[in-house]
């Protein structure tokens, strides 16, 4: 069972995103919170799995918001909200380690997958989204963390395309095991707290072209 925490200030939004995952066998909706403060108290409470997380909010919004969430220990996913696609707010929250992003005018369909996608952290949600969102940053500082091998580059490169790690070890013919530990070790190196951070960095840093 997935534990989901919605984060939003408009209570309609709330219920109607509610509504949709409570029909879900495998999603439960533990909580709810109305502004960025209440969204780190609940976290700490509730302790759920994926914090669906809207960018724009007063007082403490999104983005500082999934900041304090992801300081605390053993945090959740989270997947932020947002009305406009290019929306700066979301590139700066997924630089800070939100795990992906969907807009308010999604599917039914689309958000119970979003969650999902972002729970099992296999693969990265919407790649070309997160590409255009990195693109005018992109190469605009140098990287200068340990080097990758590159095995590990071509890895990061097929992260970057949205291949879960089965689809990785097909492509390049070793085992899925093989996958997740140079995934782990481009994360690390890169400082990365998942796959959508890694990307982010890797674009913002030239490690894989736009």
């Amino acid at each position: 069972m997935i534990t989901v925490l919605l984060v939003d200030d408009e209570p309609l939004v709330r219920q109607g995103m509610h509504m949709i995952m409570e029909a879900e066998p495998d999603l439960s909706v533990v909580g709810e919170a109305g502004d960025g403060a209440a969204a780190l108290a609940q976290t700490r409470r509730l302790r759920p799995d994926v914090v669906c997380m809207d960018v724009r909010m007063p007082e403490v919004d999104g983005i500082r918001a999934t900041e304090l969430v992801l300081g605390l220990p053993d945090p959740p996913k989270v997947l932020v909200i947002t009305t406009f696609e290019h929306d700066e707010y979301v590139h700066d929250a997924l630089a800070v380690g939100a795990s992906g992003f969907l807009l308010k005018r999604a599917t039914a369909d689309q958000l119970v997958q979003a969650v999902r996608t972002v729970a099992t952290g296999d693969s990265l949600l919407f790649p070309a989204a997160v590409r255009d969102l990195a693109r005018p940053r992109a190469s605009t500082t140098r990287y200068d963390g340990p080097a990758l091998t590159p095995r590990e580059s071509e890895v990061l490169a097929l992260v970057a395309t949205g291949r879960s790690n089965a689809e990785i070890a097909g492509e390049l013919y070793v085992g899925v095991e093989t996958v997740r530990t140079h995934v782990a070790s481009v994360l690390a190196k890169l400082g990365a707290r998942d796959r959508t951070q890694a990307v982010v960095i890797a674009y913002t840093t030239g490690l894989v072209a736009i």
